[in-house]
């Protein structure tokens, strides 16, 4: 019998790039040690495993239904919020997240909701069966349609869709799953791109949703070729601090809603529940009488969350200037610094200065950016904020306050939450409906902020 030819090449575990040499540096996406030798097959051998596709019909776009897809609610309203309003037929779902995070916990609660009225697959490639029996009965899952398959081989996988022809199907994990087909070992480039493609493709033609656990690198990113976050349609990153109970489900991509939408859970004994009122949640252990301590509110998606922003500014004791952020970025701290320095007089280049967002939550919008020079010139000056207080509004670097999006979400937020007074920009003020019970103060420059925080 004649042995299939192969060759040996490298690929970059970044973005999939191919040399027939090892290169110290990427020349597609400048990483640096990043190739893996890899065995592939050449020639006929490398088109045998591809099967023969249907021919494909070509359609007139005014023929085409353009009816609304119809979509499965899942039972978590959290992870219907972030895939777009429930679970598309077809749809190829990608969800990543640090270990430990929950991501296997989030799935088998789903999936346990989903198989109450449709047979469900569940492919544990990490666990054996018992494992997963084993967390289902600590999370108290119960499920008569909920099927788990323990391997690792995707032919063997393929096989057993076809015979059970679920009506959903879990891969956990993509790393884990590998073909005969291809010579290299799980968890390469080559294998996750051709396991991916070819459940994509089962998952496409026959309208069942799929969703795969992806491992993350160490900077957080979805481990593994890049073309892999392409294919999907949706890409989910589970976020938390490992210190914190609470967990943000986020969508960065997502072909059948929005990329803004976020998911809010709480981590207990039993496993996730939802958070129906995470601004509740997050100001309930705030002390509203401590220099440094702000209430902002950020809009995610077409979600409202009011949350405590934190600062302290103290003196430097060895001369060097330290800038500690937990949840902001670091560069629009430091831009913030300058404008107090420059347009409002406050000495901090000098001070150490520590701005952390409590609940272990991340706030990359501009909006908040009133909100961290509040913190940090109350904690320098030693004075409180007034009680019942929501600030908001982006800050330039000459030290005006610009409008920001969303205006209306974020005052009924803070009505709702029994707030007195909002200071927003003045950009933000026309034709915005004032809620009842509650004080609009338009600003239009940072030491107008101050002056109304500080000396009223």
């Amino acid at each position: 019998m004649a042995q299939r030819k192969t060759k040996n090449i490298y690929t970059c575990s970044q973005c999939g790039y191919q040399s027939p040499k090892w290169m110290g540096k990427c020349p597609d996406c400048q990483q640096w040690n990043c190739f893996n030798e890899e065995v592939v097959p050449t020639g006929k051998a490398a088109t045998q495993h591809s099967a023969a596709h249907p021919s494909a019909q070509v359609q007139k776009l005014a023929q085409i239904s353009s009816g609304n897809e119809q979509r499965q609610k899942c039972g978590i309203s959290e992870l219907d919020r972030v895939l777009g309003g429930g679970i598309v037929p077809g749809s190829f779902t990608l969800i990543g997240g640090d270990p430990g995070i929950g991501k296997s916990t989030l799935l088998l609660q789903a999936v346990a909701q989903l198989g109450k009225h449709s047979t469900a697959l569940y492919v544990t490639a990490e666990e054996s069966c018992l494992q997963v029996k084993l967390r289902a009965e600590r999370l108290v899952v119960q499920a008569d349609q909920l099927y788990l398959l323990a391997e690792t081989a995707l032919e063997l996988i393929l096989e057993k869709v076809r015979e059970l022809k679920p009506g959903f199907l879990i891969i956990d994990s993509i790393q884990t799953i590998s073909t005969t087909q291809l010579e290299s070992a799980p968890g390469s480039v080559s294998q996750v791109r051709d396991c991916a493609a070819q459940l994509m493709q089962l998952a496409k033609q026959t309208g069942l949703p799929t969703f795969i656990v992806g491992h993350v690198t160490k900077d957080g990113s979805i481990a593994g070729p890049r073309v892999l976050e392409h294919m999907v349609d949706t890409v989910l990153y589970f976020e938390g601090d490992p210190g914190h109970p609470y967990r943000i489900l986020r969508a960065v991509k997502n072909r059948f809603g929005s990329t803004n939408e976020i998911g809010v859970f709480e981590m207990g004994e039993h496993g996730l529940s939802e958070v129906k009122n995470p601004s509740e949640i997050f100001l309930a252990e705030r002390a509203e009488d401590s220099p440094g301590s702000v209430v902002i509110t950020s809009v995610e998606g077409s979600r409202p969350i009011l949350v405590e922003l934190q600062a302290l500014v103290s003196s430097a004791p060895y001369g060097t200037a330290r800038r500690t952020t937990m949840g902001i970025d670091h560069n629009r701290v430091a831009l913030l610094v300058a404008v107090l320095e420059k347009k409002v007089g406050l000495a901090l280049l000098s001070h150490d200065i520590f701005v952390n967002v409590a609940g272990g939550l991340k706030i990359d919008e501009p909006a908040a950016d009133l909100g961290i020079l509040a913190a940090m010139a109350s904690s320098h000056l030693n004075k409180v904020i007034p009680k019942r207080t929501v600030v908001f509004g982006e800050v330039g670097l000459a030290g005006e306050i610009r409008a920001v999006s969303r205006p209306e979400l974020r005052v009924q937020e803070a009505a709702r939450l029994g707030f007195e007074r909002c200071i927003l920009p003045a950009g933000n003020l026309k034709n915005l409906e004032v809620p009842t019970g509650l004080k609009l103060i338009a600003v239009r420059c940072v030491q107008d902020a101050l002056d109304v925080l500080f000396n009223d």
